[in-house]
């Protein structure tokens, strides 16, 4: 009786027994299987699936953004971290966001957990030899390399001289 969602399916005639109400069991039956979105928007119906599909998704990679950026539990105690920590939180979706939209122009689907693990594979290491620097690191693999090549930044060679070094 406690759970709403259930209760609604009982009745009670007469003060005895609770007992299931068929009916309302098939009135309720033509849902299954069915989103039912109810809005007071001017919008089709189409467009209402496409913003709730919207929504949907920056829930879902706002519960990953905070895992990513390990910003989980923060007790906040003022008004002005609570603050920053939102907007750090909805300025991560936004880059995200764009970074999706710029794969998707290429052609490229954004595999955001495939993703987080390929940039963390990607390193880099500096070996001091007498007289020159070499900086090394590792080749782009899989999403991370198409994401890094659609935000337009260059890595430049796998093996290179250190800054200070190259005459």
């Amino acid at each position: 009786m406690a759970n709403r969602g259930y209760r609604k399916f009982l009745k009670t005639p007469s003060g005895e027994r609770f007992s299931i109400d068929d009916e309302k069991v098939r009135h309720e039956a033509r849902f299954d299987g069915k989103w039912v979105l109810q809005t007071d928007i001017s919008m089709t119906a189409e467009e209402v699936a496409l913003k709730y599909k919207e929504l949907w998704m920056v829930e879902a990679a706002f519960r990953s953004i905070k895992s990513v950026l390990r910003t989980r539990p923060i007790y906040h105690k003022l008004d002005e971290t609570i603050r920053g920590h939102v907007f750090c939180s909805f300025l991560a979706l936004m880059l995200l966001k764009d970074l999706q939209g710029k794969m998707e122009a290429r052609g490229w689907r954004l595999h955001w957990d495939r993703l987080k693990e390929e940039i963390d594979d990607l390193q880099e290491i500096t070996l001091r030899n007498p007289g020159k620097t070499f900086v090394i690191r590792n080749r782009t693999k899989g999403d991370a390399g198409k994401a890094i090549q659609a935000v337009g930044v260059a890595l430049g060679p796998t093996v290179r001289l250190s800054e200070g070094d190259a005459t």
